[in-house]
């Protein structure tokens, strides 16, 4: 995974200050450049903001969590809950008509919570320090989205993983999603994983083995393309922390997912 703007994320949360306005098609600082000739919100606040959002407390071994009463806990369960009823009913109606449903989730901050990563380093990213973190398989759930994921699986949907998250993490990956209770379709025909020495033949219009140029919205739309057109299934959800997790077109219903933290084009 590359956050290359984590330290942007903070400015541009800054038009909601701590985010509490999080949800499925909601207006969100995603959306936001940050380029404003006013004086900015207070970092050290929104800081403190972030922290409230998630109910932030160290456990008992120093680690980072988010409170499962917290507004953030709150957000994602009306994302859940809207999420199961669509579901449901998307998944009868293409059973009806003979379609294989489909539905695609990102890793980091979708399934897998990366709160006290963002807390120890301030909001920053470090390629060594962020594969250090990924590499450990220790990250706790996103509260709701493995049991999103499993019921899913039992309404007769197909399971796919679209992550920006490099072929190199696959086993760390692989392993800290079964620690959290996601054993659905883990293997590399439904885990879609950045590959920049071998990228696959549908990204050929931004990767090549010597070339990497695609944007996170190019890689993870051209990935649901090849879900839908080359696999036939038909995405009837996709679910993501980010608005570059769902941009692009190539799913029926997105659902963005909060996260103030950090930004991602």
């Amino acid at each position: 995974m590359h956050k290359p703007l984590r330290i942007a994320a903070l400015a541009a949360a800054c038009a909601v200050a701590g985010g509490a306005l999080y949800g499925a098609g909601a207006a969100t600082a995603g959306q936001s450049t940050a380029n404003s000739t006013h004086e900015p919100y207070n970092i050290g606040l929104l800081v403190k903001d972030i922290d409230t959002y998630y109910g932030t407390t160290l456990d008992g071994d120093g680690v980072y969590q988010a409170s499962p009463d917290s507004p953030y806990a709150q957000d994602l369960a009306g994302v859940d809950a809207a999420a199961r009823r669509y579901i449901d009913r998307a998944a009868r109606k293409a059973h009806h008509r003979g379609e294989k449903p489909a539905v695609v989730f990102d890793i980091d901050d979708t399934l897998l919570l990366s709160l006290d990563y963002e807390k120890r380093y301030h909001y920053t990213y470090n390629p060594t320090t962020w594969a250090d973190y990924v590499n450990k398989a220790d990250r706790p759930a996103v509260f709701g989205t493995p049991e999103l994921v499993r019921y899913a699986e039992k309404k007769g949907v197909e399971v796919f993983y679209n992550s920006g998250l490099s072929e190199a993490q696959r086993s760390a990956a692989v392993e800290n999603l079964k620690k959290i209770g996601v054993d659905v379709n883990l293997d590399a025909g439904h885990m879609f994983l950045k590959d920049k020495a071998d990228p696959p033949a549908y990204l050929d219009e931004c990767a090549t083995p010597d070339t990497w140029t695609c944007t996170t919205v190019q890689y993870k739309s051209a990935t649901r393309r090849h879900i839908e057109d080359d696999l036939g299934y038909d995405i009837i959800a996709n679910f993501g922390d980010q608005y570059s997790d769902l941009d692009g077109g190539y799913a029926d219903k997105t659902y963005k997912l909060p996260n103030p933290t950090y930004f991602v084009k």
